[in-house]
This record gives C-alpha cells, structure tokens and sequence, in this order.
C-alpha cells in the first residue's frame, strides 16, 4: 500500500465519502469520484479500511463482559456518583456519594434478568409418552 493509498484510507474512515477522500489523499479532483470507488475495491484496501473499523468498534462498544462488570460494582456498593452540594452563598461543590439503594436494586434486577433468576415461567418440556390401546376396537 502505497502512502497515498493509505491516506486515502484514513480520510475514508473519517468521512465515509471515497471521493472526498481521494480529494484529500491527492488525487485529481476530476478523477476522484473513479479513483474513490477503484481504491475501495482494491482487496489490500479494503482490508485496512475493515481492520481499522473493527478497531474503532471495539474500543467504543462495552461488551457483555464489561456491563456485567460495572452492574456487579454498582450492585456492590463499590461505585459512587458525583452530586452538586450547595456550600453557601450560592456556592456548589461537587461531592461523591455512594450510589442509592434504588440504583443498587435496578442493578441487581438487570443481572437477575440476565441469568433468568426470577422466571416466573416453568420450562415443562419433555418427552411424553404416548401409548394407544384397544388396537382390536378400532375398524381399518
């Protein structure tokens, strides 16, 4: 990949336009719009501007992991919220508080709900057996 290519890609993940883009990298504004299309169709290309997606994606969406981590911390008492205390005068400051019994009970009902704890539902599937008798009543 050459460096302009790579530019290319790099303003391409910014703006989402492939001419824009080519534009930007240096390419000819009359032929940006084919050169835009062309470059995004290059395998070499394509896989850059895919990996890099995956990056940014990763770092900006919590996984299950991570929101089970903070429900579990909120539950717990270990995480605090910041309020705004009046200190006279018309003064606020800002203080850390723990967090309430009410946010500590919405956590752990989240979590319930995450490992179905608090099913109201009985699973009653099964196999069943099924047995047919007087087979000498019963007309061909």
């Amino acid at each position: 990949m050459t460096p302009k290519q790579r530019k290319f890609c790099d303003e391409y993940l910014i703006s989402g336009n492939a001419t824009d883009a080519a534009i930007k990298a240096g390419y000819s504004p009359k032929t940006a719009k084919q050169t835009g299309s062309e470059n995004l169709a290059k395998p070499d290309l394509k896989q850059y501007i895919e990996a890099e997606l995956d990056k940014l994606h990763s770092a900006k969406i919590a996984d299950a992991q991570e929101v089970l981590e903070y429900l579990t911390s909120v539950m717990r008492g270990e995480h605090t919220e910041q309020v705004l205390k009046l200190a006279g005068d018309g003064i606020q400051t800002i203080a850390d508080i723990d967090v309430s019994a009410k946010e500590r009970l919405k956590a752990a009902e989240l979590i319930g709900k995450r490992y179905a704890l608090f099913s109201d539902k009985m699973d009653l599937g099964g196999a069943v057996p099924v047995v047919i008798t007087g087979d000498d009543q019963l007309e061909d």
